[in-house]
Parts: structure tokens; sequence; C-alpha cells
């Protein structure tokens, strides 16, 4: 993490309504895009895609926040460590992803891929309910967390 951040690949921003917005829309097209694919036996693909509906949604809240991360592993820990929520299903959906997307010997089966897809429903609308519940104050409890975060290094 202290490199990630000597790197700027983790810094406080302005709150931006608008990229949450986006990062929202992104979330749901890849779920339905991953959704599209597993009906077509594409599950690699809808493997991929299932993560990213998830990691855009995380992104979407960090930016509700005034949080800009730009690495994967740093984002799953941030969620743990700045807003306390439980980040084993991102993690596992992220490690799914590495292991279909980089190696060969692997066998995946639709049923499998159809549960990573409810869960991602689950995660995403947790999240979505996260962030709105959030008030002015939860704003800048988080961003002071994350500032006493990064002064550690």
């Amino acid at each position: 993490m202290k490199k990630l951040h000597k790197e700027k690949k983790f810094e406080l921003v302005d709150s931006s309504e608008e990229i949450k917005e986006s990062y929202i829309e992104k979330s749901e097209s890849n779920l339905i895009s991953a959704k599209i694919l597993l009906d077509n036996d594409r599950l690699e693909e809808s493997v991929y895609l299932t993560y990213y509906s998830m990691y855009h949604i995380v992104t979407a809240l960090f930016f509700k926040v005034g949080i800009k991360c730009e690495n994967h592993t740093a984002a799953i820990i941030l969620l743990k460590k700045i807003f306390d929520l439980d980040n084993s299903d991102i993690k596992f959906a992220k490690q799914e992803r590495v292991d279909k997307q980089y190696y060969t010997d692997f066998k995946i089966k639709k049923n499998e891929v159809k549960g990573a897809i409810e869960t991602a429903e689950e995660f995403n609308a947790s999240i979505l309910d996260f962030i709105s519940r959030l008030n002015a104050q939860d704003l800048m409890n988080y961003r002071n967390n994350f500032k006493n975060l990064i002064s550690q290094f």
C-alpha cells in the first residue's frame, strides 16, 4: 500500500456525483453483459464482467466520498479499511477473474457463473444501499478515515 500511495494510485479528490453515477452505469452495463454472455455460453467473458461490475460499484462509492483509486487490490483493501464493509465477495470475484483471464487449466461451470452473477447482484445492491444512506457527516468521517490511513505511510 505504501508504494501505491507513493505512486499516487489512490488519493483524496473532490467528491463527484457525476463520476459516481457514470460508474454505477458501467457497473449495471457490465452485469447485463455478463448475463447475456452467460446465456450464450461465453462463461469466461461473463466471469470478467461480473467482477468488473463489482469493481465499478466500489469505484462509484469511492467517488461519492472523494477517493480516487487506480488499483484493484487497493480498492478491495480500502473497502474494508475505510468503510468496514465485507470485501470477501469482491476479493473472490477478482481471484476468479484473474484465474479465468490468465490461466487455461480450469473448467468453468455454468451454474458457478450463474452463482457469481447472483453474488454480484447482492454485493452491488448492498453497496448501492450503503451509498444511498451516506450523509454529509459520513462523507467527512470516511474522508478522515482515508486521511488517517494514508498518514501512516
